[in-house]
């Protein structure tokens, strides 16, 4: 009867433990966790969704978990992460941001309280749609240091653009009317408002080409 009340306080001790991860298989999705002086065997960790819809977020060696033991067998348990320590304290104190803070730097955040999403320390970013993307805002600003390639058959602006400088390279056309102030406009080296034509005669005959 003592052994069967030890067995049973063993098992109701196992149903919840508090572990730190200690390997990860990637391979397989599994991990070993350190709890209370042991090493579990290769344990599943518990995800947001493993249906239709999946979602992969793999727990990291030194992650305090919950291990859940269904009927106290460690054996037979899952990994729920994660839970702060101080090894690895809470990224944030906001009440309401979705954040989320990565290895190298990148952090991924949404606060209400501002009504700022943001995606900062990333390398690089890539959106791959199969029919179309679209961007609405009052304001919106591209900004580079080196260049913006915007590579299409047909690139349309359907209002005003403005620029600092423009080179066209494949020639083109323009319709409507045109207007010109300051500076000059030249075409294959002639300056177009400054020049002059020779063989001028009164009547119906024709100037010479540009000087």
């Amino acid at each position: 009867m003592n052994t069967d009340n030890v067995d049973i306080q063993r098992l109701v001790r196992n149903l919840i433990r508090i572990g730190t991860v200690s390997e990860v298989d990637l391979d397989r999705g599994r991990c070993r966790v350190a709890t209370g002086g042991n090493l579990t065997d290769w344990l599943n960790w518990l995800s947001g969704r493993a249906g239709g819809a999946r979602t992969w977020w793999a727990p990291s060696v030194g992650e305090q978990v919950l291990v859940l033991s269904m009927g106290g067998e460690l054996d037979t348990a899952f990994v729920l992460p994660g839970i702060f320590s101080d090894a690895n304290p809470a990224p944030s104190a906001s009440a309401q941001a979705a954040h989320i803070t990565f290895p190298d730097g990148a952090v991924i955040e949404y606060e209400p309280a501002e009504g700022s999403l943001k995606a900062i320390g990333i390398k690089s970013a890539t959106i791959d749609a199969t029919e179309q993307v679209n961007v609405t805002a009052p304001a919106i600003t591209c900004r580079a240091t080196s260049k913006i390639t915007l590579d299409a058959p047909e690139v349309e602006c359907t209002q005003l653009l403005t620029a600092g400088t423009i080179s066209i390279r494949q020639g083109g056309s323009m319709t409507g009317d045109l207007n010109h102030s300051g500076g000059s406009i030249s075409s294959n080296g002639i300056v177009v408002h400054t020049h002059t034509h020779g063989g001028v005669q009164n009547g119906g005959g024709q100037t010479d080409k540009p000087a």
